[in-house]
């Protein structure tokens, strides 16, 4: 296991190496499908600049969103935190005005700049819209993007519903750049950031706001994918236009000779989208049922790649193990030498053993999501090893060949995922015993996230 002692702003490992401080880059992207990718079995988009970031680190086969929703999901990273104990257990206004993530969270930015690190968010933002809950109020040095949900690539205008309202930000001013592409700029902020702080750590939250609606991909891609059926050809457009924005970073952290020296984690947000803004589809869950906004595995299981070429941790392997968006915060605390503050309680746990191979069993014996305010009326999902419990569940689609789900399976629908992975059949009327220890668990973690003792 990587081991590190703080030495005047340097680490020393256990290899006897001496590094700086790492940088530190995750690149967010949303609503991309839980096998969308060559190196997740994906067989029709092309992604080598994922693949070649696997073929560098270490892929997990069982990431699981902090939410299936952005807001949500964004919350539970940037903090540790299950996203309804961050105070974002759905999502947060895309409207001027509207608070989100509260302020009183000691989020990530903030916890790299209490080590001394540069930070800057490019991209979306999704967790407030009011001056405290903006990036730069919450820890970020630099930003620039979009506050609400999503925006048109070209005209940076909302992209939802109306009233029509333009959404462009630099440093909590509204900026125009009327028809440049937003892919196209995104980098070139994030070039720019990089280099303004390439003689200190640096972390750059990059919340690339693809392959979310609308699947604006580039020309070259469209053409590549015009054979393929709708909507997949639109989605593996973007996809393909969203790798290669990430093989421009790895590329000039090469050419600036900082790559070996950071780390670069490559996650989903959450699951694909099938809402009609994205045709119905596009992306693929491959073996799994779910999709965005629902919490079978299609919904939280994600793509998640690390990479850190100088700091060995191993390269072209893959992890089975269960773990989750917000393992990362506890994990880059370990590798950084960041001191979380004892008030900012956690339910990530760090997974260093298991990105090294240290350890192969899950830090989590059992975990909790909550999709929503309402705990009565919220979708919930208790894990227990393999065991899964999901309680007010829904679906928009399902797999071919997969029976609708009943009112009895609404409401509670057991699987065990080692011999189930594709949640098909609901347990529970075979397994009260397990129903029983589950809802116990579940009660657990409701009187943590209300404050009962």
């Amino acid at each position: 296991m990587v081991r590190f002692f703080l030495l005047t702003g340097l680490v020393l490992f256990s290899a006897g190496s001496l590094f700086a401080k790492p940088n530190v880059i995750i690149v967010y992207t949303d609503d991309q499908g839980s096998v969308d990718a060559n190196c997740y079995g994906s067989t029709d988009i092309e992604t080598p600049h994922i693949d070649s970031l696997a073929e560098t680190g270490v892929r997990f086969t069982q990431m699981l969103a902090p939410s299936a929703i952005c807001s949500a999901s964004r919350a539970g990273l940037l903090t540790g935190q299950i996203p309804a104990r961050a105070g974002v257990p759905a999502n947060v206004s895309s409207e001027k005005g509207n608070p989100g993530l509260p302020a009183s969270k000691f989020i990530l930015p903030e916890l790299f700049k209490s080590n001394g690190y540069a930070t800057g968010h490019i991209g979306k933002w999704h967790l407030g819209y009011t001056p405290e809950t903006m990036p730069n109020a919450q820890g970020f040095d630099y930003s620039y993007g979009h506050m609400g949900g999503c925006i048109d690539n070209y005209s940076h205008f909302f992209y939802w519903n109306g009233p029509n309202r333009h959404d462009l930000w630099r440093n909590g001013v509204e900026i125009w750049e009327d028809g440049a592409f937003f892919g196209d700029r995104m980098v070139e902020e994030l070039k720019g950031f990089i280099e303004t702080n390439r003689e200190q750590p640096f972390f750059v939250y990059w919340a690339i706001n693809w392959p979310h609606y609308p699947l604006q991909g580039t020309s070259k891609w469209r053409e590549k994918y015009a054979d393929l059926p709708h909507p997949r050809d639109k989605y593996a457009a973007f996809m393909s236009s969203t790798d290669e924005l990430l093989g421009e970073l790895l590329g000039h952290l090469e050419a600036l000779e900082l790559r070996e020296n950071t780390i670069v984690i490559f996650q989903s947000d959450h699951g694909h989208s099938v809402e009609e803004r994205t045709f119905g589809g596009g992306g693929s869950a491959g073996p799994y049922r779910g999709h965005k906004g629902n919490l079978f595995e299609g919904g939280l299981r994600v793509p998640s790649i690390v990479s850190w070429p100088g700091g060995g941790i191993p390269q072209g392997v893959v992890r089975d193990a269960l773990v989750t968006g917000m393992d990362w915060y506890p994990t880059l605390a370990d590798w950084t030498g960041a001191t979380i503050p004892e008030d900012h309680p956690l339910d990530g746990k760090s997974i260093a053993a298991i990105v090294d191979g240290s350890a192969e069993e899950s830090p989590h014996d059992e975990f909790y999501w909550r999709l929503g305010a309402n705990p009565d009326k919220a979708k919930w999902v208790v894990r227990d090893g393999d065991w899964k419990l999901l309680g007010n569940t829904s679906e928009n689609v399902r797999p071919e060949g997969y029976e609708p789900l009943t009112k009895e399976d609404q409401e509670l629908f057991l699987v065990n995922l080692k011999e189930d992975v594709g949640e098909k059949t609901n347990v529970s009327k075979a397994h009260p015993d397990i129903v029983t220890k589950m809802l116990e668990i579940r009660k657990r973690f409701e009187s943590s996230l209300s404050g009962e003792p």
